[in-house]
């Protein structure tokens, strides 16, 4: 067990999970149908079991890159420690699972099922074929307050979607943060990423852009959605990180990358997402 938490990064689960608290709080508020533990245990466990499938499969299809790339050679796959057909089979199991926990849910939630897993898998082909590959890791945790919100109301609206949009710029700039790393490994591999197709300055910048949209979305849903303040000092601290990770990371200066990416990023989310919640509560 240690090892499948291990190879499917349980713990960054926290990057989405928080948003789809969000947009599940945001769908009982707009409803007034008061919380159902029952849906906010599925809401918990589709995250859960996507994000599994996902990690699992890009695990499963990055294994010979990852056995050549120092940084990533002592992985669960490359090291031997889970088969790649153990690693398929995790995947397939997890997709199954999830796709079973939707149906339960309501049939929106199962219909689009089948496209939000169609997102998160086609993610990990992404690499070999194009720079943007960020842009798609960011549209499927984006998936997260929209697909929570409509399973408590089964229809879309306005505020979650703007919410999403700020996940989706929000997690590509990180990405690409996260993705300097390997800007000479992914050149000599022919793997795509922005770094490696517009060199580490040129990405941070893009990084920046895609950081710059996510705190107007922020500010957008507060004012849309005429929050308490409470999501004001919520939202201030979240761009506030966003500031922060960037004042520590440049492409002469890679050693704080995995604070930047990890802890700044996880520390937000959970602030936003209780600030937010608090927010909707008092108002």
């Amino acid at each position: 067990m240690k090892k499948y938490l291990s190879l499917i990064k349980f713990s960054h689960t926290i990057f989405a999970l928080p948003f789809a608290a969000v947009g599940f709080s945001l769908a009982v508020k707009a409803t007034g149908s008061g919380l159902s533990l029952q849906k906010l245990i599925a809401v918990v466990l589709c995250m859960v079991f996507a994000r599994s499938a996902a990690m699992a499969f890009n695990r499963y299809l990055d294994r010979r890159f990852d056995a050549l790339n120092p940084r990533t050679a002592t992985r669960e796959i490359p090291a031997g420690q889970i088969s790649p057909r153990n690693a398929l089979l995790f995947t397939i199991s997890s997709s199954v699972l999830f796709i079973a926990t939707t149906w339960a849910i309501n049939p929106l939630c199962f219909a689009l099922s089948f496209v939000a897993l169609a997102v998160i898998l086609f993610y990990s082909y992404t690499k070999l074929f194009t720079p943007l590959c960020h842009l798609v890791l960011g549209v499927g945790l984006a998936l997260a307050p929209i697909g929570a919100y409509l399973a408590v109301t089964g229809e879309f609206a306005t505020l979650p979607v703007l919410l999403s949009g700020a996940v989706f710029c929000w997690v590509a700039g990180f990405d690409i943060i996260y993705a300097l790393q390997d800007e000479a490994f992914d050149r000599a591999q022919g793997l795509h990423s922005i770094p490696e197709a517009l060199g580490g300055r040129n990405a941070l910048l893009v990084s920046r852009l895609l950081h710059a949209c996510a705190a107007a979305l922020i500010i957008t849903v507060g004012i849309y959605g005429q929050l308490h303040p409470l999501y004001w000092a919520a939202a201030a601290v979240f761009i506030g990180l966003l500031l922060y990770q960037h004042s520590i990371v440049s492409p002469a200066d890679l050693s704080r990358v995995n604070l930047a990416f990890g802890t700044t990023n996880g520390i937000a989310s959970v602030l936003f997402a209780v600030g937010t919640i608090g927010a909707l509560l008092l108002s």
